[in-house]
Order: C-alpha cells, then structure tokens, then sequence
C-alpha cells in the first residue's frame, strides 16, 4: 500500500494550515490511550464537481462516536460540514479520501480524561482502492484470523473509535504475514462478524446476508447503502448471524467499506468460493453509477458544497 501523497493544507481546530505543520504533541492524550473517534468518507469526481459519498451520515456518526466517549464536539455539524468543502477546494482537489478525528489532546495524563482538550483534525488526500483495482476487479483472497472481533459489551462497538482498531491491526497483519489480502474476524462464539475494517456480505440462493450489528460490527455507512441498493435491485436482505462454514459456501461473498469500497471475495482459508457472481456485480455496478453522479434514485447520496 502506498503512502500517503502530501497535499497543501489540513483543516485544525478552525483554520487551514501546511501540512507540515499540522502537529500535535508527543504526550497527546489519544497517543498513550486511543481515546479519539474518527470516519473515513471519499470524494468523487462528478459531472457536478466533487462529490462526497454520504458526507452528512457520515459526520452524524462522528458526532455519535464521540458523544459515546464522553467528548463534546466544539464544532457544529454544519461548521464540519463547510470545512470539508473548505478542505477540498483549498487543496484543489477533485477526489480524495477524507479523514476527520476528533481526539483528547494535550493537557491530561492517565485514565480519567475529562480534563483534557478536545481536538478536531480534518485531513484529505489522493487515495486508490484500498485492496487495489485489481481486487475490485477480480476479488481477492481472504483468511479467517486468530485475533477475535470486539464484542459490543467491551466496548462502544456504535462509535469508530482509533483505539479499537488494535486487534484489527493484528489480524491485517497475520493473513498479510501468510500470503493473504484481507482478515476475516469472529466473535467469541465462533460467528462471522467483519474483516479488519470492512463488513462482509454473504450471498446464497439469491439471498444477500450480513452480520447484525449484536455480533459486533460496525454500521458500516457503505454496508448500509448496499443494502438499500440491493432492496431496489430486488434482491432480498437479510442480517442474521452466521457461522464460519457459511463462508465455504457462499455462492459469493463481498467486502464494504469506504476505503475498500465493495471488493468480491474469490477465496476464504485457501477454499475457492469463484469469481465475481451476479449480484456482487450488480451491487458494483449501481454502487458506482452513484458515486459517479449516474444514478438518479441515489442521488441524494452524493453531497456537494453548500451555496
């Protein structure tokens, strides 16, 4: 995976400012106890100039996230909303992936946080596909972890927390470490649950099923436009919970996420599942046509700035 291209500006605490100069303290509280939230939210080139992929929904759950940790955000939601924009056309950019973090910063040390400040980073930059073209494309290989999902009795599975990523390191780096792409995680129970920052979709008979939100995963913003997008296809949703063998055979299996986008899975633990099926397709197809600014039933997903 590449690293991250430099752009001019980063939107901090109210202002633009170099991208260099966009620092925070060595004892920042979130460094020491990952106490910050955070979205992923993409940029698309559209006929009507940049697009942003549900950028609304996506600030809403920030501000979720956040309340969840005891951090009140000192930013209204429209002010997020324009810095954004801000963000965007001051870097001269057409697409991008877009990084909000809201984190406790410099000023407290240990477990009780209160005291510390609330800060609030905005970052964009030029981002491929996070498992690559060639993985929208074709598919790609996945391998079931050691490393366990979070349960949502640990901790705030509702926000997208930094410090709840760990274990999602741990895994991306195991399967990664064997030959593979991507994670798949269980929960405690041995049930399907997401990959290391996607949610999985499991297709038999037809039938679109993903993982409820009660095995631990994250309402995925892209999880949730994919089964609106299938529902208007006419194809049937399903949450449920599922077992590992529920990979095996699928007729197809797919990840979503913002980053990833909607990736198909060819293969799980060395078992081929085949290549991209009809309705992972379908569900690619719309999904793009809507983030291209193609698809008038969707429309209102992709946001622009405000006059």
């Amino acid at each position: 995976m590449a690293s991250i291209p430099e752009v001019d500006k980063i939107w901090m605490d109210g202002e633009l400012v170099p991208w260099a100069e966009a620092r925070v303290h060595v004892l920042t509280h979130a460094l020491h106890y990952g106490s910050g939230v955070f979205e992923g939210i993409r940029c698309y080139k559209t006929p009507a100039g940049p697009g942003i992929f549900r950028l609304e929904e996506h600030l809403k759950r920030l501000v979720r996230s956040a309340k969840l940790y005891y951090m009140p955000v000192p930013y209204s939601l429209e002010r997020l909303y324009n810095a954004t924009f801000e963000l965007i056309e001051g870097n001269g950019l057409d697409h991008c992936y877009i990084r909000p973090i809201i984190f406790r910063g410099y000023g407290e040390m240990g477990l009780f946080p209160m005291n510390a400040p609330i800060e609030v980073t905005i970052a964009a930059w030029p981002w491929g596909a996070y498992l690559g073209e060639e993985g929208i494309a074709r598919g790609i290989r996945a391998k079931v972890s050691s490393i366990q999902s979070l349960d949502h009795t640990a901790l705030a599975r509702a926000a997208k927390a930094t410090g709840q990523y760990l274990n999602s390191i741990l895994a991306k780096i195991e399967v990664t470490n064997s030959g593979y792409d991507e994670a798949i995680m269980l929960t405690g129970h041995g049930h399907v649950a997401e990959g290391s920052g996607e949610n999985i979709f499991v297709v038999r008979d037809g039938v679109l099923m993903t993982p409820p939100p009660s095995d631990g995963v994250l309402e995925g913003i892209t999880r949730d436009s994919v089964m609106r997008i299938a529902r208007a296809e006419g194809i049937e949703v399903q949450e449920r919970t599922m077992a590992r063998s529920d990979l095996v055979i699928a007729d197809e299996l797919f990840f979503t996420g913002t980053a990833a986008e909607i990736v198909p899975i060819r293969e799980v633990d060395d078992q081929f599942i085949g290549d991209p099926g009809p309705v992972t397709r379908r569900v690619q197809e719309r999904f793009r046509a809507i983030v291209e600014g193609r698809d008038e039933e969707f429309g209102h997903y992709m946001e622009y700035a405000r006059s």
